[in-house]
């Protein structure tokens, strides 16, 4: 998968600036999406474009548990969030409900990734191209169990006894 890098060069990116707790009783995810990362960039729903992939540093998602996060981030069109950690509950809810894919990285992919770059994602190959650059790096891969939820579609898609 392809797209265009949006970077917060920050650690602990929490879930009340992904998506503020004032807009926790919206059930419309397009309407949830207009309010992502509202606490932290009032202008990401004017610059995010279905396919982006957001960078961040280390602990991204932590917080409270709310799935509205990647709910929120998914239905903006940001489609994985590369970053040096992140907080497990974020990771979970990404995975389980197939929101969005967050993907580990090392720091020299951290380093070298600009804010609009563009960049592809080869998950057999555990690669990030930076096609602007002509770089490539590693990720973290997924986990046996993580990679099959993810292969499925989500936890609810995910049935352990056809592996």
């Amino acid at each position: 998968m392809k797209g265009n890098i949006i970077k917060y060069a920050q650690d602990n990116i929490d879930t009340d600036v992904i998506i503020p707790g004032q807009y926790l009783k919206v059930h419309d995810y397009a309407e949830l999406a207009t309010h992502a990362m509202e606490g932290l960039d009032p202008d990401f729903h004017s610059k995010v474009k279905e396919g982006d992939f957001i960078l961040s540093g280390k602990n991204f998602g932590c917080g409270s548990s709310r799935e509205h996060a990647p709910i929120a981030l998914s239905h903006s069109g940001i489609k994985a969030v590369l970053a040096l950690s992140f907080a497990r509950i974020f990771y979970r809810n990404a995975v389980d409900g197939a929101f969005l894919l967050p993907i580990e990285i090392e720091q020299d992919a951290y380093d070298g990734i600009a804010e609009g770059d563009e960049v592809e994602i080869n998950l057999s190959a555990n690669e990030i191209k930076n096609i602007t650059k002509n770089q490539t790096y590693t990720m973290k891969p997924f986990s046996e169990i993580i990679g099959k939820i993810i292969a499925a579609g989500g936890l609810f898609k995910y049935k352990p006894d056809q592996d």
